[in-house]
């Protein structure tokens, strides 16, 4: 009687009703969810503080000219020397000043010589603005050694900003806007996930037999159960509460998107931005209006470009892949376990299984510039790096032929994998206090009556 089964059911259960399985379950979502919202949302929140800034500037050549904000507001000091700078530093906490930012006489030769102080770290925008200032002014200065009129108008005529958008061609005419940046997160997202699955559900069938073996448990299942089928039970039950712990975090984290879209980012709905838009056009909105509007605008199109990734395609090649690459990894693992006594041992055997995984992580930089490269191609279709390479791939667009010649040869890597396994499985799960080589393994897998 085939007993899998209930190896299969007895793994599954009693790993899901672990409080680690629960709690990791539930607090996944909110660490995936908290990584997709909260760019978004710190991208809507400000600092409330209004910053003055002390300008001393040795140049005289940006005297008033830095543009101020609602946030930042310049007061330029009629002395502007490095004495006065130091008596700035001395007391800007006697000061309503946020920071004291010193312009030398030398700026124009030395555009690095700008210097601002405080005791805070100045946000990157505070930074970024008077720096953008500083080198338009800069710029037309130099400019204006050349005695060219109507300076401001031509520079902002040949100002232009150049955002390509890329279509891809499908064999029938069907073009399809591809996304580059999200892509590479979708890529490097997928390829880690796998990775860390492989090794973190793969340990646990490994750490499983080892415990067994140690504490002679499997002395009294072996004596009903083939030493085949509790391997494939071990296996695949494992795999089951790897693939019901990532449909619960799918589940839950686009859950907890949708939430915190309609309750934290209501302002972000199409109609909303066309009819600020529509107002906009009529010149009716004010500059603060005008500034959340465009701010709204690039959030909607953040959440559009995320809503036309074909979400289906690529969850579902995740899971073969990652059920495929688990289930060739895993018997692999359990196959180690059975071989040794303890944990510790099993390092000697650790490494060159996992090898594989690691250049496949390596890989990922250069598939992901050139997926269609024949080192990425070849990656891809190889069993032992496939998992993890044929992902990194897939956003950016992979043949379907591809996709199912990888998904063969993983297949069939699968049951030579569980084929060797288990031979090493049947001798090793009995053997007890014998350190095992390399060489003892082959002898293992040499035995003519397994």
């Amino acid at each position: 009687m085939n007993k899998t089964p209930i190896i299969i059911r007895r793994e599954y259960l009693t790993r899901v009703r672990k409080k680690s399985f629960i709690v990791m379950t539930l607090l996944g979502p909110i660490l995936f969810a908290a990584m997709m919202v909260m760019p978004m949302w710190l991208a809507t929140m400000e600092d409330e503080d209004v910053k003055h800034i002390a300008v001393l500037d040795s140049s005289w050549l940006f005297t008033h000219k830095i543009p101020e904000t609602v946030k930042f507001k310049f007061t330029y000091v009629s002395e502007p020397t490095r004495a006065k700078l130091e008596e700035f530093k001395q007391n800007l906490s006697k000061t309503e000043f946020y920071g004291v930012l010193y312009i030398p006489d030398y700026v124009i030769n030395v555009p690095r010589g700008v210097e601002f102080y405080s005791y805070k770290q100045p946000p990157a925008n505070l930074t970024m603005h008077i720096a953008n200032a500083i080198e338009k002014d800069l710029e037309n200065e130099k400019l204006k050694a050349y005695q060219i009129e109507n300076l401001d108008d031509i520079l902002k005529s040949v100002k232009t900003r150049i955002d390509i958008r890329v279509f891809k061609l499908s064999e029938s005419g069907a073009e399809k806007e591809s996304h580059s940046i999200l892509n590479t997160i979708l890529a490097y997202i997928s390829a880690l996930m796998i990775y860390m699955f492989i090794f973190m559900f793969g340990s646990q069938v490994m750490r499983g037999v080892i415990e067994e073996k140690t504490s002679r448990i499997v002395e009294v299942i072996i004596s009903s159960v083939k030493p085949f089928q509790l391997l494939m039970g071990k296996v695949v039950g494992v795999a089951m509460v790897g693939l019901t712990q990532f449909l619960a975090w799918v589940a839950l984290t686009l859950l907890l998107v949708v939430f915190a879209q309609v309750f934290f980012l209501p302002d972000l709905n199409q109609e909303a931005l066309q009819q600020a838009n529509r107002v906009q056009m009529i010149g009716s909105l004010s500059d603060e209006q005008v500034e959340e509007s465009v701010s709204n605008e690039k959030l909607l199109e953040m959440f559009q470009i995320v809503q036309s990734i074909n979400f289906v395609a690529i969850i579902s090649c995740f899971l073969f892949f990652f059920i495929g690459g688990y289930l060739l990894y895993g018997s692999l693992f359990a196959a180690i376990g059975a071989a040794v006594d303890s944990e510790t041992d099993s390092q000697q055997f650790m490494l060159p299984i996992t090898i594989p995984l690691i250049i496949s992580i390596m890989m990922i930089a250069n598939v992901i510039q050139n997926s269609d490269g024949a080192i990425a191609f070849w990656f891809s279709i190889i069993p032992l790096t496939s998992p993890i390479v044929m992902m990194a791939r897939i956003p950016f667009g992979v043949p379907y032929s591809e996709i199912a010649l990888s998904m063969i040869l993983l297949i069939l890597a699968f049951l030579g994998a569980i084929w060797l396994s288990a031979k090493i499985y049947r001798t090793g799960i009995l053997i007890y206090g014998k350190k095992i080589n390399w060489r003892e393994l082959w002898k293992w897998l040499t035995y003519k009556n397994q």
